[in-house]
């Protein structure tokens, strides 16, 4: 992708909050990975995205090649170039922390389990700690159930929570989960939602 894209910075892969270099507390993730992804971003960012875990992306891509190869998270041309890209356009681009519920590469994408998100819950609590921000936008239901566990809430339905913000106190952080990017087109319609009104409601519910 050239033009728009072409603005939106890659992260420097010395900015990455390493928690622990060589973390294998997943010995399935261990061997699926080809990096460990972690978070990059302002330090005392306002805004703090979560996604799932890094997808297997792409080792010949000349620049996004996804947080398996980069060691950095949100860094895929698809998934990664979006969510940074909507983020800037709202006024947040050098005001956010990104990084993963998961910090390796699932097997053939596979979701992460239980047991591999709540060995990374002390990881992504850290990064909570560090960078103390005002809002945690969850990009999809994964890493919105695993920001909730936090504080034992289970979500009843993704959709219904979409851009509606969720009080985190053992946190002291809002919750606000927005689509996955790479499955928006289709959940939009669902909730008849034009991509403008979608920006708009999440703006409004941003510090």
């Amino acid at each position: 992708m050239t033009g728009d894209d072409d603005r939106i910075r890659h992260p420097d892969p010395e900015d990455r909050l390493v928690l622990a270099p060589d973390c294998s507390r997943c010995p399935a993730l261990v061997e699926s990975r080809t990096r460990i992804s972690w978070g990059t971003g302002s330090r005392d960012a306002n805004v703090f995205v979560v996604g799932e875990a890094p997808g297997a992306g792409d080792p010949d891509a000349e620049t996004w090649k996804g947080g398996n190869h980069t060691g950095c998270a949100y860094t895929s041309r698809h998934s990664g170039r979006r969510i940074r890209r909507l983020v800037r356009d709202l006024g947040y681009g050098d005001d956010c922390f990104f990084t993963n519920a998961a910090k390796c590469h699932p097997e053939n994408d596979r979701d992460p389990t239980e047991t591999e998100l709540t060995n990374c819950r002390g990881h992504l609590e850290t990064e909570l700690e560090v960078v103390d921000p005002a809002v945690v936008v969850t990009t999809g239901k994964h890493a919105t159930a695993t920001l909730l566990a936090f504080e034992g809430i289970e979500l009843d339905g993704f959709l219904d929570a979409v851009c509606e913000p969720i009080d985190c106190p053992t946190l002291g952080v809002t919750c606000l989960p927005i689509l996955h990017p790479s499955y928006q087109e289709v959940w939009l319609s669902r909730l008849d939602l034009s991509d403008a009104e979608y920006r708009e409601r999440i703006s409004e519910r941003l510090p």
